[in-house]
């Protein structure tokens, strides 16, 4: 599943109860480190109700799980965001930027617990900062779990179901989402396309092997997250927020059994962008066309 690819925070955010259900049973004792590098680019896309606009997003995650007994693991993972904004003629927002810059470092947890080979049980806190430059950590902070179970049903087959609760800045969000992992074939696979974090559910892709190093896959999932802005936004010390449903196409190259490279190019659908006052007032909201991005990722397992 690839844990690093990162749409905005969109794409994003630190692997949890999804990857947890996903990850073979190590030995007790055994520890396992994975970390990440991505780089994506949105190409210039319009604003439905006037102007345009692009972005550049940068991220590095790492994660340390311990298998401490056959049935039980955890882990603790680490994740800085950066996205750069830049805006022309946004007519949307009253001509002005509503943000430009955004960082976004995350902290988090995840639990295993498989009280037999066939169940296994996932409970995944976070806690993340998300906010436009200069508005430190005050008022930016994103928190809740991910908690999920899944049943094996074969060697070629695990299923099971999730739920996400988190408080984003000043509103609750709440969603349900499927845990996939069907071997449909030595070569076809249908399973979770992402993390499931504080920007939504896990998704699903199909990804299909063509040699031992190379594979191509197609999925989507939904995504929404909100950022602090600072005092210098048009809407200032309010809340921005961006939606949308990304559909992708991958292509990877697997270096070693432990380092991967993911290639992706995605379909920004569905996109609606607004800004909220301090009060909770939406001063502006407005949907964009479909954009078009590209990503490039890299991890490695230890």
């Amino acid at each position: 599943m690839p844990n690093s690819l990162r749409m905005g925070a969109a794409l994003a955010l630190t692997a949890l109860c999804a990857s947890v259900v996903a990850q073979p049973r190590q030995s007790p004792g055994e520890t396992s480190v994975s970390v990440g590098l991505t780089g994506l680019n949105q190409f210039n896309t319009r604003i439905v109700d006037g102007g345009s606009f692009n972005w550049q997003d940068a991220s590095a995650n790492v994660n340390v799980t311990k298998q401490f007994t056959s049935a039980f693991s955890a882990g603790v993972s680490a994740r800085y965001n950066y996205q750069n904004w830049s805006w022309s003629d946004p007519q949307a927002f009253g001509g002005q930027a509503p943000w430009t810059a955004i960082s976004t470092p995350a902290l988090g947890m995840n639990f295993g617990y498989s009280p037999s080979p066939e169940w296994r049980f996932g409970f995944a806190p976070t806690v993340e900062w998300s906010g436009e430059t200069g508005t430190g950590t005050g008022g930016t902070a994103t928190y809740g779990a991910v908690m999920s179970v899944a049943r094996t049903f074969s060697k070629d087959l695990t299923l099971g179901v999730g739920a996400g609760v988190f408080r984003q800045i000043d509103e609750t969000k709440v969603f349900p989402y499927l845990l996939v992992n069907w071997n449909i074939t030595d070569k076809l696979r249908l399973g979770n396309s992402l993390p499931a974090g504080p920007a939504g559910g896990a998704g699903l892709e199909l990804s299909y092997a063509l040699t031992e190093q190379w594979s191509i896959a197609g999925g989507g999932a939904y995504r929404s997250y909100r950022f602090r802005l600072n005092e210098n936004s048009p809407v200032a010390n309010g809340i921005g927020q961006n939606s949308f449903v990304p559909v992708f196409a991958r292509l990877s190259y697997a270096i070693d059994r432990t380092t991967r490279i993911d290639l992706y190019a995605a379909a920004t659908t569905a996109g609606r962008l607004s800004a909220t006052d301090s009060s909770g007032t939406t001063q502006y909201s407005t949907n964009y066309q479909t954009g078009f991005a590209m990503a490039l990722s890299l991890s490695k397992r230890f």
